[in-house]
């Protein structure tokens, strides 16, 4: 209970801040409001303007030093950002967006339109605007487009207290001092050197005698998701980017790394309840866009069912003669269902950290059937107890026992097969998944049962 506690608390503060700050804009208190927002840290300080009313969060900000405003700018959504760029002065802008991270502003630069874009790259000094086309110029969702070219960049002949020099100078305009990266005449990364191996170094020392010369590294069009599995894996605080001939070109921190995660955590989650999602904020988007991107999976997912209601009605003559067999099919599709959906979840969830790299795709679905069998046997042996209490039929709760240990064997194995299957064809499993799995087990188990079912009653 204790760990939890300063979490609470500084959520407490944020929402004391939030309201404190809208109280004083509404009474036009203006000192009052800039002055509650002094102690409060960039981040908390986007928090609360973006829980303000939307014709606030501008006031809110112009409240802010320049200085205070580009590190919370950083912070905001991209939605509020975008408005406040609609709000602000042409130069206003300009100066809050050229002192941004290139890494945050190329960022932006995605969420923002064409023309908004052109604009304000002409109005950036000639340095800023280099860096930011020098991202964009590569491929989203790849190491060079998320990398920050601000970085340390030393010679092997470069001594202790030179370099301790240079850090001196440079950490103003870099993203990071905790790793220093030495380069040879050409920009080849060479080595790394950490800021704790530095200054415990000797004087005279140089940088090429304590460096390691063992870099990990990552290239420019390197998948950001595998750069954040590097990183977790190292425990790095930040990792060199290098191009085609080993030029170090930037670097990636691991800040960046959890918006990452985030990011793609959010798009699997959608993906697994196909929901398409084009990286906005899904509580801020327009109800009618919402609504399109909802209703791709459910036509597919009802045109697709419609077999199951045609097996049903095939099966009429079985079902007027036992019509409690029907009472049942809820239950078995239901099931089903659910046990596919396990089984899909954790073999993405595998595919997606790489866990399962050292295993095979056979292995991996040949162990999710036998747990497939397993819980069938145990739920199987459940639901016949329960229909023979309901029904008293002996042969009908034998139907659909077997039937339930049939469909679950049948959802463990669709449900560990399809991610595979679908990222052999370059579809995300994800969101390829869920609905495929709910339709086969849905029309392959009515047809399950009713088979089984005309077996154990001889009809």
């Amino acid at each position: 209970m204790p760990a939890s506690l300063p979490d609470y608390s500084r959520q407490e503060l944020r929402n004391l801040v939030r309201i404190q700050l809208q109280s004083l804009l509404e009474e036009g208190d203006f000192r009052g409001a800039k002055a509650i927002l002094v102690p409060v840290q960039s981040a908390d300080i986007a928090e609360a303007i973006e829980g303000l009313p939307e014709a606030m969060q501008a006031i809110a900000f112009r409240l802010l030093s320049k200085t205070e405003a580009i590190e919370v700018y950083e912070y905001l959504d991209s939605t509020i950002q975008q408005a406040l760029i609609e709000e602000f002065k042409r130069q206003e802008v300009i100066d809050i967006v050229d002192q941004m991270s290139p890494d945050d502003r190329a960022r932006l630069f995605d969420e923002l339109p064409a023309k908004v874009v052109s604009r304000l790259l002409e109005q950036l000094s000639p340095e800023e605007r280099r860096a930011t086309a020098l991202l964009l110029g590569y491929e989203a969702g790849t190491a060079g487009r998320i990398m920050t070219p601000e970085y340390i960049a030393l010679k092997e002949t470069f001594t202790v207290a030179q370099t301790l020099e240079r850090i001196r100078s440079l950490s103003p305009v870099t993203e990071t001092i905790y790793y220093l990266y030495v380069t040879d005449t050409a920009r080849r990364l060479t080595g790394i050197l950490s800021l704790r191996d530095l200054v415990t170094a000797q004087p005279h020392q140089t940088t090429g005698e304590i460096m390691i010369r063992d870099v990990v590294f990552v290239h420019t069009d390197t998948d950001q998701e595998e750069v954040a599995r590097l990183i977790q894996r190292y425990d790095f605080l930040a990792v060199p980017v290098v191009d085609r001939e080993q030029r170090l070109v930037g670097i990636i921190t691991v800040d960046d790394v959890i918006d990452i995660i985030e990011q793609e955590a959010t798009e699997d989650i959608y993906a697994l309840a196909g929901v398409q999602a084009d990286g906005d904020n899904y509580f801020q988007t327009n109800l009618v866009t919402v609504a399109r991107r909802r209703v791709v999976w459910l036509l597919v997912l009802l045109l697709t069912n419609t077999a199951t209601g045609s097996i049903i009605k095939s099966q009429e003559s079985l079902l007027s003669r036992l019509a409690v067999l029907a009472a049942f099919i809820p239950l078995l599709v239901g099931t089903g269902g659910n046990v596919g959906a396990q089984s899909s979840t954790v073999v993405i969830r595998g595919l997606h950290t790489d866990e399962i790299r050292t295993l095979g795709a056979v292995q991996i679905v040949f162990r999710e059937g036998i747990a497939g069998l397993i819980l069938g046997t145990m739920l199987g042996t459940l639901a016949t107890l329960w229909a023979y209490w309901l029904q008293g039929n002996l042969s009908v709760a034998i139907a659909v026992g077997a039937s339930l240990l049939a469909i679950s064997v049948l959802a463990s194995v669709a449900g560990s097969t399809l991610p595979f299957i679908f990222r052999s064809l370059n579809l995300d499993p994800a969101l390829m998944s869920a609905p495929f799995i709910t339709t086969a087990v849905d029309v392959l188990g009515v047809l399950i049962y009713f088979n089984i079912a005309r077996l154990v009653l001889g009809m």
